[in-house]
């Protein structure tokens, strides 16, 4: 398929053929989920925005750790999917 699907001297429309047809054994379809909660219910969100400026700092000695090594603050040095170096 892949090498109909290249070959310049097959017509076009046979070409998308094998291309449609070869895209399921190299390109995966990914799986649907639906996150929810705990027993199917809703996720479960705080607010956040009420909290004072102390109340944030507490918040943030307490779980910042959990976050692991790290600048929050700092601007991003590269995104998911994109080439480094």
């Amino acid at each position: 398929m892949l090498k109909v699907m290249r070959n310049p001297k097959a017509t076009d429309q046979r070409r998308d053929d094998m291309a449609k047809a070869a895209a399921p054994y190299v390109h995966p379809k990914l799986a649907s989920m639906q996150h929810t909660g705990r027993n199917g219910g809703p996720i479960q969100t705080v607010d956040l925005t009420r909290l004072s400026g102390d109340e944030l700092a507490q918040l943030e000695d307490i779980f910042g750790p959990l976050a692991g090594p790290g600048d929050d603050d700092a601007p991003d040095q590269g995104g998911e999917g994109e080439a480094t170096g």
